[in-house]
């Protein structure tokens, strides 16, 4: 059974920067891309960055130059670096994986505050 596993959200003031971690268990984590999406309060769940099993990335616009997704196969582990945070980053961040079958799977998600 694939499990994800996300951590280190928190309160940060605007300016400030957090780390994001994923763990992933259960699957061959280095052939799945691996993705971080966000979603604040009565909005839809968006894409934040993406990072393919060769190390591909892409970001959305509103978090290009400011956040850097990674990934450690060794450790089964994908980051997400969030510097420069608004108060509009202030959302619950959610881990997804999808694997060479196209399984998708979810994390229970880290909540992220950034305060003006």
């Amino acid at each position: 059974q694939v499990q994800l596993v996300e951590s280190g959200g928190g309160l940060v003031q605007a300016g400030g920067s957090l780390r994001l971690s994923c763990a992933a268990s259960g699957t061959v984590f280095s052939m799945m891309t691996m993705s971080w999406y966000r979603q604040a309060p009565g909005k839809q769940r968006d894409l934040v960055a993406r990072i393919t099993s060769t190390g591909s990335t892409n970001y959305a616009d509103s978090v290009k130059g400011r956040f850097t997704i990674s990934r450690d196969n060794a450790k089964n582990t994908v980051y997400l670096q969030m510097n420069s945070l608004k108060p509009e980053d202030t959302a619950n961040y959610y881990c997804n994986g999808q694997d060479w079958r196209n399984l998708n799977y979810w994390g229970q998600g880290t909540q992220v505050t950034v305060s003006s």
